[in-house]
């Protein structure tokens, strides 16, 4: 069930990772996208704003670079040219003065810091009154292949003002008219609006590597998250099988040690196999942990009891020896019985909690809490398995000595 319960936990963890990281991850991209798009429509609402200057300098092949009127030869000096002689908005752009002088301001790039931003090229191009179209040199920074423009420009001719898109053709536009009937078309790769899609990957990638970090956390907190639960569902099968354990023992009927055959068991060999157990409990509490068990002590009864007996006067004088304590454990026959005696430091049992820590459920705060937990029924049972063997079980504590547990067995 622990295991299920920590699976479900991180599951839980790492698809709420994942959907924060995806919301926040998508958003970043679209608006990346929405930025990268307004600066595409402010680079070519720049270039026509700047084409509409009356005097900004252009190169001397205007007129004649792209001129495309449609059904029109591009190399025959016709209406376009003629009209753009006579009206001053269809004159070349970027006609020079006599004196050389340069009117007008290209688009600026550079500046570091203060700059607007990354250079976004842009293809300009007027369309007259006749039809005819020219690219606006000075204030392009790029230039469209002749299929592709033959295709945007019929599509616009008619087209409102205003900007958009032309996804066949993979291009931003933004269109002008001029009150004289000039319009001016500014055009954009849709590849400049694309930086959000390698924003994307790099977003996944680091994703992917949050996710595994996460991971490796949620495992890591899923271990101290549930520790608790843990220590609760051990403690309520410890309980569980204690008062089960109680009721056979009541029982006559399903007494397991009337209902098998008694045993010789060589109790020296017992208690020192459970030592060896306790010595790594000892070390890891800081407990000087001692004993003087004498060799070929047996008694008669069921092994399984009797580990019962003495594992759990170990673990009850490792408890409360607090940290730094001491536990000293002997075994020693005494007047015709083994005498089975564990003693430790650390707080005293109050004398009158003293004659009742072998009660079932006892839990004097004073003598046998302190955060160790239990349910009050380890006694209980060591008190039990004595008494069936035909043997006694006593306590004493006190500031000057500690306290010690004694049981006292009929040897074999």
């Amino acid at each position: 069930m622990l295991k299920k319960l920590r699976i479900k936990f991180i599951a839980l963890n790492m698809a709420t990772v994942a959907v924060v990281l995806a919301v926040i991850f998508s958003a970043i991209c679209v608006i990346n996208y929405q930025q990268s798009v307004a600066s595409v429509h402010e680079a070519m609402s720049n270039a026509i704003a700047f084409t509409e200057s009356k005097n900004h300098p252009m190169t001397d092949g205007d007129t004649q670079g792209q001129e495309g009127a449609r059904g029109q030869d591009a190399g025959d000096p016709g209406q376009g040219q003629e009209q753009d002689a006579g009206d001053p908005d269809e004159r070349a752009d970027g006609d020079w003065k006599d004196d050389g002088a340069r009117h007008g301001t290209p688009p600026q790039i550079g500046g570091g810091p203060a700059g607007s931003g990354p250079h976004i090229p842009v293809a300009v191009y007027r369309i007259l009154k006749s039809g005819s179209y020219a690219l606006a040199g000075s204030a392009a920074s790029a230039s469209i292949a002749d299929d592709v423009l033959e295709k945007a420009i019929s599509q616009l001719a008619n087209a409102p003002d205003g900007s958009g898109e032309l996804a066949d053709l993979g291009l931003f536009y933004e269109k002008r008219t001029s009150d004289t009937g000039i319009a001016r078309v500014a055009f954009v790769d849709v590849s400049s609006a694309n930086g959000w899609q390698t924003l994307a990957l790099t977003l996944a990638g680091v994703g992917v590597v949050a996710l595994a970090i996460f991971f490796v956390i949620s495992v890591f907190f899923s271990r101290w998250a549930l520790r608790p639960v843990k220590r609760a569902w051990e403690q309520q099968r410890q309980f569980v099988a204690d008062l089960l354990l109680l009721a056979r023992l009541d029982a006559e009927e399903t007494d397991i040690v009337k209902s098998k055959p008694k045993e010789r068991i060589d109790l020296s060999n017992l208690v020192e196999g459970e030592l060896l157990q306790f010595e790594s409990v000892a070390f890891e509490r800081a407990i000087e942990l001692k004993s003087n068990v004498d060799e070929g002590i047996a008694v008669q009864g069921s092994i399984e009891r009797l580990r019962r007996l003495v594992t759990t006067l170990l673990d009850n004088a490792c408890k409360y020896a607090g940290d730094n304590g001491k536990v000293r454990v002997e075994l020693h026959v005494q007047d015709g019985g083994a005498r089975f005696a564990v003693h430790n430091t650390g707080s005293l049992i109050p004398a009158e909690d003293l004659q009742h820590v072998f009660d079932r459920f006892y839990r004097a705060d004073k003598a046998r809490t302190s955060g160790a937990g239990g349910f009050g029924l380890g006694l209980s049972i060591a008190k039990e398995v004595a008494e069936e063997h035909g043997g006694t079980i006593t306590a004493k504590s006190s500031d000057e000595e500690g306290t010690t547990f004694t049981a006292t067995l009929p040897t074999a």
